[in-house]
């Protein structure tokens, strides 16, 4: 989901989170949408402190529960219903980009973040389609805690409906397009307006459905929110990669 435009407002009433909580690595003006890494360890990688990486162990009833964040209420994901591929884990990965790299592979509908060792720690993605990919190479530039989602002209243009949000955005919350984090991708000092976001629409991981941008579960962007820092390099890839 593409977003667009200054992010101005304050928080909803009686939420806890300041102005800092809810931007993290932006600029004074915002633009717009140890072990070895194993699983079960602490990556060598990313952010202090973060979550251990999932294991063979790993409690996924708990990892997709309802939960409660800056009290806004997140849905638990059904992720039974879904293809065990698209659970977040550790999987084997072969890739020149360095360890903590963001790969994004649309044709499989998979997020990798790099890990040491022929690692990545694997998300189940939705991504946009067909006419609206994007690919290339970016870092994210902004980290942002419930964003505001505005809707870009073209996108208004198409659904003249979504004008009313213009101005002051769709508010924060469990029913804005963008979910609980996202992840503003530049390259250089140009806003991409592309975003890893998180989505209220569950059953859209594993599709090609969005305008663009790449969707996670609520759960998952919750959880690389807290491993990757501003800056990280995020590779979008341009063709199905090669299987032997």
């Amino acid at each position: 989901m593409v977003s667009k435009g200054p992010d101005k407002t304050q928080p909803h009433a009686g939420t806890l989170l300041s102005r800092r909580s809810f931007v993290i690595g932006a600029p004074l003006v915002l633009a717009a949408c140890q072990s070895s890494g194993v699983g079960g360890g602490v990556a060598t990688v990313g952010l202090h402190n973060q979550p251990d990486l999932p294991g063979e162990d790993f409690d996924y009833a708990s990892a997709y529960a309802a939960t409660t964040d800056y009290d806004f209420k997140i849905p638990a994901i059904p992720y039974k219903n879904f293809d065990r591929k698209y659970w977040r884990q550790v999987v084997d990965y072969d890739t020149r980009e360095r360890p903590g790299t963001i790969i994004v592979d649309p044709y499989s509908k998979f997020l990798y973040w790099t890990l040491p060792g022929g690692k990545a720690l694997r998300y189940g993605i939705g991504v946009g389609r067909a006419g609206f990919a994007w690919s290339g190479d970016a870092k994210v530039r902004v980290k942002r805690v419930w964003p505001i989602w505005r809707p870009p002209r073209e996108m208004i243009a198409r659904n003249p409906a979504l004008e009313k949000y213009w101005k002051d955005g769709y508010p924060r919350g469990p029913r804005n397009p963008l979910g609980a984090r996202a992840l503003d991708l530049w390259q250089g000092s140009v806003d991409t307006l592309y975003r890893i976001h998180g989505t209220k629409q569950p059953e859209s991981i594993g599709r090609s459905v969005s305008s663009g941008c790449i969707r996670m579960w609520n759960q998952d962007i919750l959880d690389l929110f807290k491993r990757v820092p501003t800056h990280t390099k995020v590779v979008v890839l341009s063709k199905a990669p090669e299987t032997s």
